[in-house]
């Protein structure tokens, strides 16, 4: 994963969390690590957030005290990553093992997709992944033409 920081511009809502208040943006954040935190800037106020990106939405949630914005607040502000951009294909083992399995890696949708490079990215051992890749596999559809 590159290690440019990368900014972008936001905007969303403030929900009630309980927690605290949550950052609902407009837009899903897309293509980007999760799970992660990065520094959101409101009115030249910078504060950490935790990004939690789900499939047709992504929160922010404040790490420390948020600035005074009130439930229901509508906001603008600048996301800085300190991560870059996740991969959005599949990985070559994952490709080879799916073509010898005479398996159809391309139809699985964005959110499939997603979870799936994140599946195989918190393996911790290359045996685990092998494991994983194989999971993946069985699963997926028979390519067109396939004789299995």
């Amino acid at each position: 994963m590159p290690g440019t920081a990368v900014t972008i511009r936001v905007d969303g809502v403030v929900s009630p969390g309980v927690d605290g208040p949550l950052l609902v943006l407009s837009e899903r954040l897309d293509g980007h690590d999760t799970f992660l935190t990065g520094a959101l800037n409101i009115g030249g106020t910078a504060f950490p957030v935790r990004i939690l990106t789900l499939d047709d939405v992504t929160v922010l949630r404040p790490v420390e005290d948020l600035p005074a914005l009130a439930e229901g607040t509508r906001w603008q502000g600048t996301l800085h990553l300190p991560h870059g951009t996740r991969p959005r294909s599949a990985p070559p083992d994952l490709r080879e093992a799916a073509a010898r399995k005479g398996r159809f890696l391309d139809g699985l949708d964005d959110a499939e997709l997603r979870y799936v490079l994140t599946f195989l990215s918190e393996a911790t051992t290359a045996a685990i992944r092998q494991a994983r890749i194989q999971a993946v596999v069985s699963a997926l559809p028979a390519a067109v033409g396939s004789a299995l």
